[in-house]
């Protein structure tokens, strides 16, 4: 009997006896359909499953279709080996079409945000302003009722929107054309309106999905703006995100953050500081800074470190020699936490990058620095997040609010120039995600005391480090579309550092559009540094490696080993293009269409 035959051979239902032939039809299972004697390579045959996948199939339902209806699938509990398998197939096209339906059904809620809405406003000529919020008005409740969904505005900037799974997955598959739609308004002024999406659907309730929207549309704008963030009971999955973060005028915000800071500190007992693991020259710059504050405030305040690299040799020794910083380890810290201590973590926003995570559990009172993107495991609930994806680095926010804590210039030298360090280090020399904001922070650390010629030395290298860095800049492979990739050779506690560099010097290769330079460090990790001109997401590319950063500027680290990751990246990099190029097509074949009609 051929294999296309047995597999739609309608047999009657059917009973099994003991010795496994069948008997006789069963009124009960009038649906169902059994075949006998299939083992080895007819499992799959037979069933399209692997036999694997089959002997689980009492455990887990298993549906397959055939012929264009549905099956359930089954075998006999008492089955030890394949000669005693018995399959069973219960055909469930209707019910499974009803699930379908319900779940499709189910609610989802969007809540929609212009970004930078005061800024726009504000930034665009006159005629514009009433323009360009009636276009973003238009092209939103359009896109709505594009899918049946209706659109209600909830203030100037915001709106929400109900809809169901199903019209969700239409959004999906355009992958948000409305963000498209947004960004390319002429809005008369130098950077481009955008919206946020945040969209929530729960099985548990419609409160549950609120508050699911709520923590997109959150996480959504923590990240840049610009995209749609969509979270469901199954986890969050991120759409669009093509603008880098723009610089907010609001000088509002830093002095309500300093107030809200200044609270906390006067209320604890002690302060603790950390930054993530390994620190940078940012992290430490902000920590110092952040001690600073304290220090200024009357409180005993802790740094909590445990290694570093020797490129902080330099101004971690100069801190260390003094007695204005308590540098201390983990274990000390957490010896040392009482209920009215409070933790202020710099520089990352996600416990699994913190120098200490039992310290940030076990503070019941927590302050967040950090200029990097949130991801969908950043710390929730803090007292004060102060999280600004455009600024440069976490220590040129620890420098806005400084100035308002007292119109008295209270750091000393070594605070200013650790600061300067680090904004200097995060922007590539002020030559990246550097606004006037950057400029000034810098400017405000220079009349404080830093000395630019001191700073400079903070970031000599060893002539080992000198030379892989070297090697690994002679050795990089570019490819013809301009993604560069390059391997520093050796081990060093020094590669996230030399990493970073490599990959600024291979951006300034003319047609260079993106560099991904790995390399491991003492303890055999692979670390990634990503840059791009923004031609590029590496922060999208970095998040599918278990890191993160930002639009033009990311990294990773992971166990794998190395050849395994590059062949990753290459790999990630080639579905990104080809996404990319898929959308650019969508997008011109959408705008052919408009014209057509037109």
């Amino acid at each position: 009997m051929d294999n296309q035959y047995i597999r739609t051979l309608p047999i009657p239902a059917c009973t099994v006896d003991p010795s496994g032939r069948i008997t006789g039809a069963n009124p009960l299972m009038k649906n169902v359909f059994v075949y006998e004697d299939i083992t080895g390579s007819s499992f799959f045959t037979m069933t399209g499953v692997k036999r694997e996948q089959l002997m689980s199939a009492n455990k887990e339902e298993m549906i397959i279709e055939r012929n264009g209806k549905m099956f359930k699938l089954w075998i006999n509990e008492e089955a030890k080996d394949d000669e005693e398998i018995v399959v069973f197939f219960d055909e469930a096209t209707a019910r499974e079409s009803f699930r379908t339906k319900l779940e499709n059904d189910k609610a989802a809620i969007a809540y929609i945000n212009i970004d930078n809405y005061d800024d726009l406003i504000a930034s665009a000529p006159e005629d514009y302003r009433r323009v360009i919020p009636a276009q973003i008005d238009m092209l939103v409740r359009k896109w709505g009722d594009s899918f049946e969904s209706p659109v209600i505005s909830t203030g100037e900037d915001r709106y929400v929107m109900y809809t169901s799974r199903g019209r969700l997955e239409g959004m999906i598959e355009s992958n948000f054309s409305v963000l498209d739609e947004v960004r390319n308004i002429d809005s008369q002024i130098d950077f481009p309106a955008s919206i946020s999406i945040g969209i929530g659907s729960s099985d548990l309730s419609l409160i549950e999905s609120t508050e699911l929207a709520e923590a997109a549309l959150e996480l959504a704008l923590g990240r840049g703006g610009d995209q749609a963030v969509v979270k469901t009971d199954d986890g969050t999955k991120y759409y669009g995100g093509t603008l880098q973060s723009f610089e907010k005028n609001n000088r509002s915000k830093p002095r309500v953050i300093a107030h809200a800071m200044k609270a906390l500190i006067n209320d604890a007992d002690k302060v603790f500081v950390m930054g993530h693991k390994w620190p940078d020259m940012d992290a430490f710059g902000a920590a110092i800074g952040a001690s600073a504050i304290c220090k200024f405030l009357g409180k005993d305040t802790f740094i909590v470190m445990d290694k570093h690299n020797e490129a902080l040799d330099a101004v971690y020794d100069l801190a260390a020699d003094t007695d204005d910083y308590s540098i201390i380890k983990s274990e000390r810290a957490l010896k040392g936490v009482t209920d009215k201590s409070l933790l202020i973590i710099v520089d990352t926003n996600r416990p699994m990058l913190v120098e200490c995570p039992e310290l940030a559990e076990v503070c019941k009172t927590r302050i967040i620095i950090d200029h990097h993107r949130l991801t969908e495991d950043s710390y929730q609930n803090s007292a004060v997040a102060y999280i600004e994806s455009y600024a440069s680095s976490a220590s040129e926010l620890l420098a806005e609010l400084m100035q308002h804590f007292s119109q008295k210039r209270f750091i000393n030298k070594l605070e200013a120039e650790a600061m300067l360090a680090g904004i200097m280090v995060d922007s590539n020399h002020f030559s990246v995600r550097t606004g006037v904001r950057t400029f000034e922070a810098a400017s405000w650390l220079k009349r404080g005391g830093a000395d630019t010629t001191e700073v400079k030395r903070f970031f000599q290298v060893s002539e080992e480090d000198f030379r892989a860095k070297s090697t690994a800049i002679a050795n990089a492979d570019f490819t013809e579309d301009g993604i560069a990739y390059a391997v520093t050779e050796g081990t060093s506690t020094n590669t996230q550092i030399i990493n970073a560099q490599v990959s600024d010097e291979l951006m300034t290769v003319k047609g260079a559009k993106a560099a991904f330079v790995l390399g491991r460090n003492e303890r055999g990790q692979t670390l990634v540094s990503a840059r791009s001109l923004g031609d590029i997401n590496v922060q999208a590319l970095m998040e599918k490696l278990g890191g993160g950063g930002h639009f033009t500027s990311a990294a990773a680290q992971t166990d794998e080993p190395l050849a395994e990751v590059l062949a990753r990246i290459r790999k990630l990099v080639k579905e990104y293009q080809e996404r990319e190029e898929e959308e650019r097509r969508a997008k011109l074949s959408r705008t052919q269409e408009i014209e057509l009609i037109r």
